[in-house]
């Protein structure tokens, strides 16, 4: 805990003198601790392999999200982070096993995430899982939970694609044929 907060002064003091090189119009040396500041910030972060997975995963480049979520230990995350790694390590898994996605959306929700879209999109992907395993109650429960969570309407056509797969599963198989 010492470490992290030492890191931080170090990052904050680095922007501070930035800042002043940059009001003193020492333009040269203001740019190159604007490198070194971005550096520090980012180490600070931790969340940069998170991000670069989570862009992987929305580019669907399931694979190199994999690579980058494996890179990442969860001891070194942020607590606040530790739910958004399980959240995409259970986005990435859903293809090749339900199970194992199921365990880690839950446990980002038991270990909490910041925003209610992002909760949303765990249970619409839960309400997948269980749709899988054709339990369709517990399935739609989770749709209008999601429903209830999405109030910016940022998941309101997938979750209209899901309610509708999991009313009507014959649809969705037949357009797979």
């Amino acid at each position: 805990m010492l470490i992290r907060i030492f890191k931080i002064l170090v990052a904050a003091a680095s922007v501070a003198y930035t800042v002043l090189l940059y009001t003193q119009g020492s333009w040269g040396a203001a740019i190159g601790m604007t490198l070194l500041s971005i550096v520090l910030v980012l180490a600070n972060l931790r969340s940069v392999r998170l991000v670069f997975a989570f862009a992987n995963l929305r580019m669907q480049r399931m694979e190199e999200a994999v690579k980058w979520l494996n890179r990442i230990q969860t001891s070194h995350l942020w607590p606040g982070q530790r739910g958004y790694y399980h959240f995409l390590l259970g986005s990435v898994t859903m293809q090749n096993n339900l199970n194992e996605a199921e365990s880690h959306l839950r446990k980002s929700l038991s270990l909490g995430l910041k925003q209610d879209h992002d909760k949303a999109a765990v249970k619409l992907n839960l309400a997948v899982c269980m749709s899988a395993k054709q339990d369709r109650k517990k399935a739609m429960v989770m749709i209008q939970e999601a429903k209830r969570l999405d109030t910016k309407g940022m998941l309101k056509n997938d979750i209209k694609q899901v309610e509708a797969m999991i009313k009507n599963p014959r649809v969705v198989q037949r357009g797979r044929r």
